[in-house]
């Protein structure tokens, strides 16, 4: 699986392409940042970061694109801000069909480290040995953008799973239930 990671902002917005599969080794196959000039109006702004996430889906054509999900911050103008390029990337995968996933800051910190309560340096030490990579890609936009991508490709199948179990549930369909456990 190919998944390009954003890591969602309105001055920097980090990107990075992993390929892999859960209990295989992973390949960093491209990480970067998308910056935009913080002298340019909101909606310039939003532009080039609309035309650098399209060319790196062109590039690097991803099966899958992970974004960073925007939580409350107490800076209201730097949630928006990351809400914006957040709905930007979005919109850049749906446009060209791509699923979108979507993960908390809190589920990159524990699908990467261990501990979703993990700071920057924790997780960025994590990227470089996961990706075997020599140095951790800077700035941390860019290492978080590759968090994104690995949490994704790790959660991906128990995701899959459960919207498959949730989608036979609405449909009346229930699942056989393992030996040795009663249905009730």
């Amino acid at each position: 699986m190919r998944v390009l990671g954003v890591d969602p902002g309105l001055t920097r917005c980090g990107v990075g392409v992993v390929d892999g599969t859960a209990g295989s080794p992973l390949r960093m196959a491209a990480v970067g940042v998308v910056r935009t000039p913080a002298e340019e109006e909101t909606p310039r702004r939003l532009v080039l970061i609309e035309r650098g996430i399209d060319a790196w889906l062109d590039e690097h054509r991803p099966e899958v694109v992970a974004v960073e999900r925007v939580f409350s911050q107490h800076n209201v103008s730097t949630v928006m801000g990351t809400a914006q390029a957040s709905a930007v990337a979005m919109l850049c995968a749906a446009r060209r069909g791509l699923p979108v996933a979507l993960h908390t800051p809190s589920e990159v910190k524990a699908a990467v480290t261990g501990s979703g309560r993990a700071d920057k340096a924790q997780v960025g030490s994590m990227v470089v040995r996961l990706l075997r990579l020599d140095a951790m890609p800077k700035p941390a936009d860019a290492a978080d953008a590759l968090a994104l991508a690995i949490c994704h490709i790790w959660r991906a199948p128990a995701q899959n799973r459960l919207q498959r179990a949730v989608a036979a549930a609405r449909r009346g369909l229930v699942p056989p239930t393992p030996k040795g456990i009663s249905p009730s």
